[in-house]
């Protein structure tokens, strides 16, 4: 039976000490309170973590690479290391998803604008199902564009997108939650 994966995408102390994130301690706790539940169900949490030496930026070994302590990843999760902003390019994400018979993928994280948004097109064009939670992903502020502006943007985008083989929605949190417990 094919079952639900969560990917947490470069919740990295470097992508929150030099930039103002939107709301970012409530999405980390969003986004903890959705991996707890997801661990107590035995679904896989995957973190995703990126790897910025192309940027000089998130350079594998410095505490700004660590993920953020808020969302350490605990002993059974799953840590993909990337070099792009889509997590799915040139990694092991795809193979490890199917290994893990995932059938859908929620996706959360930082930034909404960058990885985030990649991310949600790579999985789409691989043919997942996909669930972005519309209050666990933030940014920062980007030149003529707020950053909220660009989550709301993004969320709205995503809902309007053609899915692919799979299939795309955006739910909030709570509505996700909800739908695992069902």
């Amino acid at each position: 039976m094919e079952r639900k994966a969560l990917l947490i995408i470069d919740m990295q102390k470097g992508s929150f000490a030099n930039a103002v994130r939107l709301d970012a301690f409530a999405v980390m706790k969003r986004i903890d309170r959705v991996a707890r539940e997801f661990r107590a169900r035995g679904l896989p949490v995957l973190h995703i973590r990126h790897d910025g030496t192309k940027e000089n930026f998130l350079i594998p070994g410095t505490v700004e690479w660590e993920i953020v302590d808020e969302l350490r990843p605990e002993a059974k999760d799953i840590v993909v290391e990337k070099a792009a902003n889509d997590a799915f390019y040139r990694t092991e994400l795809d193979a490890t998803l199917r290994d893990l018979n995932a059938g859908e993928l929620l996706i959360t994280g930082c930034a909404t604008d960058f990885c985030v948004n990649a991310t949600v097109h790579g999985a789409l064009t691989r043919d997942w199902r996909v669930t972005i939670l519309s209050d666990c992903h933030t940014t920062a502020d980007r030149p003529g564009l707020g950053a909220r502006s660009l989550i709301d943007f993004h969320n709205w985008l995503w809902a309007e997108l053609t899915p692919t083989g799979g299939a795309i929605r955006v739910l909030d949190s709570e509505s996700a939650l909800a739908a695992i417990e069902s």
